[in-house]
């Protein structure tokens, strides 16, 4: 244990907000505080996805806070819902220069900085505030950008997607350590010249504990009234990378399938588009639910006899792996995954659900059909699921390990890369107890 090890970690995300970013952050911020570091977390005002700042929030230019062992500092952020690329760029922009103001000047100064995308604006604030806090500099990339806002056509012009290109090749350059949350970033980066050296894999993972707690989705169904349908779930952002509106054809399809019931729970940008749609084709088997608290979201999975993880056909997001994914593991229910890739691999190598034509709504249709219709197959996903999320995906065996990597920089000590998924595909060793808790 390093008492004198001191993290600042930026991140544009954080709790109250409940997106795979935020989450990553706090979970990983406390595991490292819990063992012995001292770790404060630079972050905006939350305001995502509907760019409203909660009232106990306004009026202040920065605010200072905690999460258990965690410190947390809040900074000036111009808030703006998750659509309208001008206002979205002001967003980051805004909180990229409030950050290197509040971070020089308000921060002590650390070992090391970490500073996570999305949005890369962050890691200019990070690397700028190392070098004048003289301290190592770590870009965690979740996403690549420019990459991902070409892929959902939120930016055309060249120029700027060259210039964006230009900056996301510097700050690799500046970082000392890049640390990539899926292996095909690794591989990308490579290829583009990055030297493998100076890149480590620290992947997503879930708080087991944390579903295994809360699963009990009965009081979601009863309330929602939806206690005799087979409910086919998508929990999470309603954004452009995930394509939903292939959703909402497949519920079109479905539509005389009397029990097979749809229910879309989260916000985002694409959801007033999504409701227009689904009212447009009178679909009486949709249901859209409002955003939910983080501590709900496992209630919400159990409600679910499958659950579902879209994404937009594009050769980028074959390359990524969504959280998602090892939530829905977490909570013991099959997946259906529309997307190639890493996250193919990984859904077919844990046993944990079925995989789709990305944006075939057709093929998605068949695939929640043929889960309906064999309750055996879906426990026997459930169980698989669990078991290789207990076995490799522990969000607090994985923040140690991330840890030991970024201690290592400070000392000095480059990481070695990981090249490869674990492949030993975990065995069904859930306990009596486990299997009835992951039953569909």
């Amino acid at each position: 244990m390093d008492e004198k090890l001191k993290i600042l970690y930026i991140s544009h995300y954080f709790p109250p907000e409940v997106n795979a970013p935020a989450v990553r952050v706090s979970e990983m911020s406390r595991r490292w505080a819990e063992n012995g570091a001292d770790v404060t977390v630079l972050t905006t005002f939350p305001n995502h996805p509907t760019g409203i700042i909660p009232e106990q929030y306004k009026g202040h230019w920065h605010r200072r806070e905690s999460l258990g062992p965690v410190k947390v500092i809040r900074t000036f952020v111009y808030a703006a819902p998750n659509k309208g690329f001008l206002r979205r760029i002001m967003n980051y922009l805004s909180f990229m220069l409030s950050a290197i103001i509040i971070g020089t000047g308000q921060v002590e100064r650390p070992n090391l900085l970490i500073a996570t995308s999305p949005q890369f604006f962050v890691a200019v604030a990070g690397y700028i505030i190392s070098r004048l806090k003289r301290c190592k500099f770590v870009f965690e990339v979740r996403d690549l950008w420019p990459e991902e806002i070409v892929a959902v056509g939120a930016i055309e012009n060249r120029f700027i997607i060259r210039l964006l290109e230009s900056l996301e090749m510097f700050l690799y350059r500046k970082a000392d350590l890049i640390v990539a949350v899926a292996q095909g970033t690794i591989d990308t980066l490579q290829r583009r010249g990055v030297p493998i050296s100076k890149m480590a894999l620290a992947p997503n993972g879930v708080d087991i504990e944390f579903f295994r707690t809360r699963a009990n989705g009965r009081n979601v169904r009863e309330r929602l009234a939806i206690d005799d349908k087979f409910i086919v779930g998508y929990i999470g952002t309603h954004g452009m990378a995930h394509k939903l509106e292939t959703v909402i054809q497949a519920a079109y399809k479905l539509r005389e399938v009397e029990d097979i019931h749809f229910l879309f729970v989260g916000d985002g940008a694409e959801k007033s588009r999504l409701v227009s749609l689904a009212r447009q084709m009178e679909l009486e088997n949709v249901l859209f639910h409002e955003q939910i608290s983080r501590e709900l979201i496992p209630e919400y999975y159990a409600a679910c006899d499958t659950c579902l993880v879209p994404l937009r056909k594009a050769d980028l997001f074959t390359r990524n792996i969504p959280s998602k994914i090892y939530e829905v593991m977490a909570s013991g229910r099959p997946i259906i995954i529309s997307t190639e890739g890493e996250s193919k691999r990984l859904v077919e190598l844990s046993g944990a659900g079925l995989c789709a034509a990305p944006e075939d709504s057709i093929d998605l249709a068949q695939k929640i059909l043929s889960l309906k219709k064999d309750k055996n197959l879906r426990e026997k996903m459930g169980r698989s699921g669990y078991s290789f999320v207990m076995a490799n995906s522990s969000r607090q065996r994985l923040a140690d390990e991330y840890l030991s990597i970024i201690r290592g920089v400070v000392a000095g000590i480059s990481p070695e890369p990981s090249t490869k998924m674990n492949e030993a595909k975990a065995e069904d060793n859930c306990s009596e107890s486990d299997k009835e808790r992951v039953s569909v």
